[in-house]
């Protein structure tokens, strides 16, 4: 497409290549800029973050040794891979479902969008019975990327269908909710409008019963009375604590084992 592009500009009359590279990297169309204070700590890492993103955005190379020396599941075993963000990736998942074989592949921070890209290396390569996918809360914050909701949920669907093409049963988790009753939490709720998390949730459980998938509801378990992330489950208004996980850990395995019961995943017919 560049090519094609620097191509065209050169075609112009009057047109040195060095002017037209330069009306390329200009364009209006690729200097989206959104200027955004990220404060003391979320500034720095994004800073750092980003040229690393520059060269492998679905950061694949974190689990790519990891992955290389997952031997294939022995007979008999169903694997299960939980793919998501830092709420996962925190997820001891050894603690919380003692002698299950279910492999993390949790990264912090991640965007839909990146675990779409790394789909096939850190799910399908390792032949899993069940996918549990929960992600979504760093899309609504704008973090790495501003997307509205119909991008989240489509990029909910891409991953779905490359599960079903897999013969791999498919498990939502719902996003949690988050909260601001701490110094470090002040601004949650503006970055991650409640509202907006309830309602991609409405539509990935309705997603869910569509396609024949599980729901995994964490929400309804952690939501206090004012709609918010109970208070004692965190301390930054957005990672569970373990009593958070504790609650969190039936739900997954129940839907897990809903999962399995449903026999062979097959591809869906549209929808």
């Amino acid at each position: 497409m560049k090519r094609r592009l620097l191509a065209i500009l050169l075609a112009l009359p009057g047109v040195s290549a060095a002017s037209a590279q330069d009306r390329y990297q200009s364009s209006p169309e690729r200097r989206l800029v959104v200027e955004k204070d990220w404060g003391p700590w979320l500034g720095p890492f994004r800073a750092k973050l980003v040229p690393s993103l520059m060269q492998d955005f679905g950061e694949r190379y974190l689990y790519a040794a990891d992955d290389a020396a997952l031997p294939p599941p022995r007979p008999g075993e169903q694997r299960v891979v939980f793919l998501g963000d830092s709420i996962t990736d925190l997820w001891e998942l050894g603690r919380f479902f003692p002698g299950k074989p279910y492999v993390n592949r949790g990264i912090g921070s991640q965007v839909t969008a990146q675990m779409l890209l790394r789909f096939h290396q850190d799910v399908v390569a390792l032949k899993p019975s069940v996918v549990v996918i929960l992600a979504g809360v760093n899309d609504v914050q704008g973090f790495l990327q501003q997307e509205t909701a119909t991008q989240i949920e489509t990029n909910y669907e891409a991953m779905a269908d490359i599960a079903d093409r897999h013969r791999i049963r498919v498990v939502f988790g719902s996003i949690l909710p988050v909260n601001n009753y701490t110094g470090n939490a002040t601004s949650m709720l503006e970055e991650r409008n409640p509202e907006e998390l309830r309602a991609i949730n409405r539509w990935l459980e309705a997603f869910c019963r569509r396609r024949g998938y599980q729901y995994a509801d964490y929400y309804t378990a952690l939501v206090d009375d004012h709609g918010l992330l109970e208070r004692g489950l965190t301390t930054d208004g957005i990672h569970p604590l373990a009593p958070g996980y504790a609650r969190m850990a039936p739900i997954a395995a129940a839907a897990i084992t809903r999962a399995l019961r449903t026999g062979a995943a097959r591809p869906h017919r549209g929808g």
